[in-house]
């Protein structure tokens, strides 16, 4: 099969396509026949080695530990391991998966989920990652609840389109924050009110918000805490940019240190993979309360042209690998 590879850290352009093996499959796994699949900014962030106190964390010192690529898909079950019952090869689904760079890869069966009929795969493939962190961040960290004022910093990226709908879902009062050019975007999500960063200053004190998601990290803790509440919850979610020796890791570990002597709740997030929300998003899916945002579809070859874009930041929604 043809793959996507990377034999060393470095920029987008050291990727490959190489002709592998089908992976093989254990009792509990499941192998997908790939139609498509979502770059992340954690596909950058590993293919580079960044930040490098990661590397001392298991992706590896001088060269990464898997050479496959990409961790979003969705597409077809080609084939079920012996303790996997409740698929069945022809489902369509989306999921985690190893190698999601890839015409074939292998997932764990309690990591996939049935595809939503609504759906592309191009569509499907965009949930996973993003809207995963965008749901943990909102319902399990900040436990946001109806009538709460909810604060976006970074709402046209991958993350924010979803976070928007997602809180607006809850029952919060939504703000995004994004440049000109997006605010008609974030508007169409559904967000009640939105703050143009290039003109205005969402940490400025004039407004106040019982939970910030903050997804870009490009202002001083201090300055972000005075946009909340005397109560009010941060979810520090970012930050960093290529080629730093720490990154967005001691950004964040600094806001675990503030956290202990201030009233506000300063909470770090770590999303985790798991069936239970994927099955939450596939039913807001379903039921008409989130859609995923595309920004482009790259072909298989184009790969490095798409982390490129990724690792820009400035992507509006997800952007997507075209592998079928």
């Amino acid at each position: 099969m043809k793959a996507i590879v990377q034999e060393r850290f470095g920029p987008p352009e050291i990727l490959r396509v190489a002709d592998i093996d089908v992976p093989e499959i254990g009792a509990d796994d499941v192998l997908i026949r790939v139609q498509a699949a979502a770059l992340n900014p954690y596909d950058w962030h590993m293919l580079r080695g960044d930040p490098r106190v990661a590397r001392l964390l298991g992706v590896g010192l001088t060269k990464p530990k898997d050479r496959l690529v990409g961790v979003d898909g969705a597409g077809r079950v080609e084939a079920v391991g012996a303790n996997v019952t409740a698929l069945r090869p022809g489902d369509e689904v989306l999921g985690f998966c190893q190698g999601a760079f890839a015409e074939y890869a292998r997932a764990k069966a309690d990591k996939i989920v049935p595809k939503p009929s609504r759906l592309t795969f191009e569509q499907a493939a965009a949930i996973p990652m993003a809207a995963l962190t965008a749901l943990q961040g909102l319902v399990d960290v900040a436990e946001v609840r109806a009538g709460q004022q909810v604060l976006i910093n970074g709402a046209a990226g991958g993350i924010g389109t979803y976070a928007v709908q997602i809180a607006v879902a809850l029952g919060a009062e939504v703000t995004g924050v994004c440049s000109t050019r997006n605010v008609e975007l974030v508007r169409s999500v559904g967000a009640d009110h939105v703050v143009d960063y290039t003109t205005d200053d969402f940490t400025d004190g004039s407004s106040h918000y019982d939970v910030i998601l903050d997804n870009v990290g490009n202002r001083p803790l201090a300055r972000v805490r005075k946009a909340l509440t005397p109560t009010g919850t941060l979810v520090v979610n970012g930050g960093g940019s290529p080629g730093r020796v720490v990154g967005a890791v001691g950004s964040m570990a600094k806001a675990a240190i503030v956290d202990r002597f201030v009233h506000h709740r300063i909470r770090l997030l770590s999303a985790k993979a798991n069936q239970q929300d994927l099955l939450t998003l596939t039913g807001l899916v379903e039921d008409g309360k989130l859609t995923p945002v595309l920004d482009q579809t790259y072909a298989f070859a184009d790969v490095a042209a798409a982390l490129r874009h990724v690792e820009s930041g400035h992507a509006r929604g997800k952007v997507i690998l075209a592998i079928a």
